[in-house]
């Protein structure tokens, strides 16, 4: 088993008597990402709040790329030690892949899985070119060392209308120290391997009675609905939700759904 997986730290919200496993978000924690569905959800679910490799409890973990196999080999340990055998899946934004990946890993064991703002589902070309190719990676990573030369072009991007105010923003808030910028950038890296067919991945869950749900956000710049549109033509209308919200609070207004859609 790799350094990263011999142990998942996790947060434990609520005490429903269905389990959920939930992936968080670039930059954020378990814990403080899954806070807001406590309320509406914890008396249904009891929410187990991954934090992901480089992030929270696990940001000291060794850099490595991150493989489905070793990814579906520490799911399985987790899953053996709390004795859990059914169970529902969410994933935020970078969280999605670790979503996607558990579902395509375990689909006979779930039986719902929240997608909001998803990564993973689409690659956008930058991130194809800054993580895949060693020329591209390496400017990718100065870049992220240098940040008097990152900001001004984003600045400029957002001057020349490239980019959202709000983007530009979000830009800002999460690559603003070095600790940041580390996290973002071993975090896009380590996580490229996790890549997924949708349409099979989708087949996979119909033929496994799994209902997948797929939230995105009208004003979301970091990812537009547009980037979930491959997997949101796969699914039933109802399981498409579109919600009047920012990329920040989509779990928050997710969660005020996900409590409709489960009673």
């Amino acid at each position: 088993m790799s350094d990263y997986s011999k142990n998942l730290p996790v947060t434990r919200l609520g005490s429903g008597p269905n389990i959920l496993l939930a992936f968080h978000g670039i930059g954020q924690d378990g814990a403080s990402c899954f806070a807001p569905v406590l309320k509406p959800l914890g008396t249904h679910y009891t929410i187990y709040a991954f934090d992901l490799p480089f992030h929270g409890q696990n940001s000291n973990t060794p850099f490595q790329v991150i493989s489905k196999a070793e990814w579906k080999e520490s799911v399985a340990q987790f899953l053996k030690t709390n004795n859990i055998t059914r169970f529902d899946i969410a994933g935020f934004s970078i969280g999605g892949r670790f979503a996607l990946a558990t579902l395509e890993a375990f689909p006979e064991n779930i039986d719902n899985a929240f997608l909001i703002a998803p990564d993973g589902v689409s690659e956008h070309p930058m991130y194809a070119l800054a993580t895949r190719i060693p020329p591209a990676r390496w400017i990718y990573g100065w870049l992220m060392r240098h940040p008097g030369v990152f900001f001004p072009g984003v600045r400029a991007a957002r001057t020349l209308k490239l980019a959202s105010k709000s983007l530009v923003r979000f830009t800002q808030q999460v690559l603003n120290t070095p600790e940041k910028r580390q996290t973002i950038y071993r975090s896009w890296v380590a996580f490229r391997d996790l890549r997924f067919d949708i349409p099979a991945l989708v087949r996979t869950a119909n033929a496994n009675g799994v209902k997948i749900y797929l939230f995105a956000g009208v004003y979301d710049s970091l990812l537009k609905p547009k980037a979930v549109q491959p997997l949101a033509a796969l699914l039933p209308e109802r399981q498409y939700i579109e919600l009047k919200s920012g990329h920040t609070r989509l779990v928050e207004h997710a969660a005020t759904w996900i409590c409709a859609l489960i009673q």
